[in-house]
């Protein structure tokens, strides 16, 4: 009998251990930002449009492949007395010459093409940056919500199993047991609503990592400093100025400039210039051999260029109003979250750092006391519900006054101007 006992308490070590073993390492947000940078699969789609747009760009200057005609066919000369047969053939060699300034156009449209790409590639990185701040961060708070009901609800019911075991007599201690029950599950309804909320952010976490949706992931919770906002104004003139949409949308403008003057310069035909040569031959022994210089062009009868440069300009002022659109939408985004960060960080500043160990203390001081007799049932209850009421708002404020710093940084393009994320918790 102590042998199986002995064997078992074995098993059940080496599972401890064995689960200790299997659980994954904690990550920093830094860690995480890092890594997700360097996986994330849509940056490689990025900077493949990068390098198309520079693979055009490497063609767009440059002048047409020549042209190389050759023609042969067979030369009959015929006359009163005589009949002559032979070879001819004729060859040509043509350039296409463009317009004057219509090669330039091109370069500058094609340059157009790598800036956007590259607007793209930045503005999605720090977009994705952002995203990881704020999943991780919440992730963690998550996972602390989480651990923080679990902790009470097996407060719960290791205290349920006491005071079952004292086969209480009357109705007031069996009324205790009934609202020790009832608040075991809310408790463990608030974890089981903590954990859903973690395996939320942790699928859509792994995927802007590129790994798998059900991979395990631990992430330390670190503390960050809010620093006061500029004022509106400035904020407005920076959000003008950095924002990667208007960023986009200026170069799309200057772009479809680029794209009115050329569709102008291409009603002015382009031409086809170059030596030819054509030789005839006779059984006679008379050979004939002309030469000179071909030019050709087409007449712009049918197709004079209006329709194209009427389209166009038509473009040019279809990019003018949504530039003028996304300037006023930005100016709504930048009001409406700046109100909402100094809202939020008022929030958060009501806290201390320690405040949830200090609601955690309390907690398990009211346990232990409880179970000495020294608290009522009520006081017991309240502070455990109210120790998780704390967490969950404190994380709440956190978070959001954390999302809404991001994202005012976001919108002006000044990272790292408002939040500063200072060194995880031990």
């Amino acid at each position: 009998m102590h042998s199986l006992c002995y064997l078992a308490l074995i098993i059940t070590a080496l599972s401890s251990l064995s689960a200790a073993e299997t659980k994954p390492a904690a990550n920093s947000i830094s860690e995480l930002v890092s890594r997700t940078l360097a996986a994330n699969p849509e940056i490689r789609f990025y900077e493949a449009e990068i390098a198309s747009a520079k693979a055009t760009r490497s063609t767009a200057g440059r002048l047409s492949n020549p042209e190389l005609s050759l023609e042969i066919g067979q030369n009959r000369v015929s006359s009163a007395d005589s009949r002559t047969n032979g070879l001819a053939f004729s060859a040509a060699l043509a350039q296409p010459i463009e317009w004057p300034g219509r090669l330039g156009l091109r370069k500058a449209i094609a340059n157009r093409d790598i800036t956007l790409a590259e607007l793209g590639l930045e503005r999605f990185r720090f977009h994705l940056t952002s995203r990881v701040r704020v999943l991780a961060y919440t992730l963690a708070a998550q996972q602390e919500i989480s651990a923080a009901a679990s902790e009470v609800a097996s407060r719960y019911a290791a205290l349920r199993e006491v005071m079952v075991q004292r086969e209480p007599a009357g109705i007031a201690p069996q009324l205790e047991i009934v609202t020790i029950e009832a608040a075991a599950l809310v408790a463990e309804s608030r974890a089981a609503t903590a954990a859903v909320a973690v395996q939320k952010i942790l699928l859509e976490l792994n995927q802007l990592m590129g790994r798998r949706a059900d991979t395990p992931l631990v992430v330390k919770r670190a503390g960050f400093d809010m620093k006061t906002p500029p004022s509106l104004d400035s904020l407005l003139g920076t959000a003008m100025k950095n924002h990667y949409d208007l960023r986009i949308r200026r170069t799309e403008l200057e772009q479809q400039g680029f794209k009115v003057e050329l569709a102008k310069n291409e009603r002015y035909p382009s031409f086809t210039v170059g030596p030819y040569v054509e030789v005839q031959n006779t059984k006679s022994q008379e050979d004939q051999t002309v030469g000179g210089l071909g030019i050709s062009f087409p007449l712009p009868f049918w197709k004079s260029g209006k329709a194209e440069v009427t389209s166009a300009e038509a473009r040019l002022s279809q990019a003018q109003a949504t530039l003028n659109a996304a300037q006023r939408e930005v100016e709504r985004l930048v009001t409406e979250s700046m109100l909402l960060f100094k809202t939020q960080q008022s929030r958060a500043l009501l806290w201390k750092g320690d405040a949830i160990t200090k609601f955690s203390e309390a907690a398990a001081l009211a346990d232990r006391h409880y179970r000495l007799g020294a608290v009522p049932t009520a006081t017991f209850v309240e502070l455990q519900d109210k120790y998780l009421e704390a967490v969950e708002s404190i994380s709440e404020a956190q978070s959001q006054a954390l999302e809404a710093g991001l994202m005012l940084e976001e919108l002006t393009g000044a990272l790292g101007t408002l939040i500063t994320l200072s060194a995880p918790k031990p």
